[in-house]
């Protein structure tokens, strides 16, 4: 520990400019300027140049680039997935479910989209909170209500619920494929722009 402290400190900046004046104090005693005082000198001007030294830039932080996240995303969907096919739903909600999900796996799935979307932090975003969280917080919480609805008839279904929730999960989603299709028809819209300035 107190060794890596060491090295960190030989290698930086302070340390550097520090040891640039001294040896430029050490050039005033060869020149005869410093005189019998050298020794002051040269700490003198290391301890200047160790004080005025920019302060030392933490290194960023190493996080996945987008296409990393999209790739654990895909694995996340997958094991989503696995549990939605051990669930039984009401056709209607079913049938929403099964909409949502085909437009998550077009999202996720390899290719163009995706490259669209590592340009797009805020979709990742949105498509990792709707497959880690939203579906299946809107699954489980329907499995959990509809047992206790059973002893309370007379309330209003929870797959009611589950299909507004589904219906805001799908919309939310589709805003962000428009989004990425629209992205899409700019570039190339201003790719033609382009080719056509340059051959004009």
């Amino acid at each position: 520990m107190a060794t890596n402290r060491l090295l960190a400190y030989v290698e930086s900046r302070k340390n550097l400019t520090g040891g640039a004046l001294g040896v430029a104090g050490l050039g005033l005693t060869f020149a005869g300027v410093a005189g019998p005082y050298w020794p002051v000198v040269v700490v003198g001007l290391y301890g200047a140049g160790a004080l005025i030294a920019p302060p030392e830039r933490p290194s960023l932080p190493d996080f996945p680039d987008p296409s990393a996240q999209l790739d654990e995303l895909r694995t996340d969907f997958g094991t989503l997935r696995e549990y939605l096919a051990g669930i039984d739903l009401p056709p209607a909600a079913a049938g929403r479910l099964t909409e949502l999900t085909e437009l998550l796996a077009a999202l996720l799935d390899p290719g163009w989209v995706s490259e669209v979307l590592t340009r797009d932090p805020e979709g990742v975003h949105a498509l990792s909170r709707a497959v880690r969280q939203d579906v299946p917080e809107a699954v489980d919480t329907f499995v959990r209500t509809r047992w206790w609805t059973r002893l309370t008839p007379g309330t209003e279904p929870p797959e009611r619920h589950l299909e507004r929730q589904l219906t805001v999960l799908q919309d939310e989603l589709g805003s962000i494929a428009a989004a990425l299709r629209d992205a899409e028809a700019r570039r190339q819209e201003s790719h033609t722009r382009y080719l056509e300035d340059r051959s004009g």
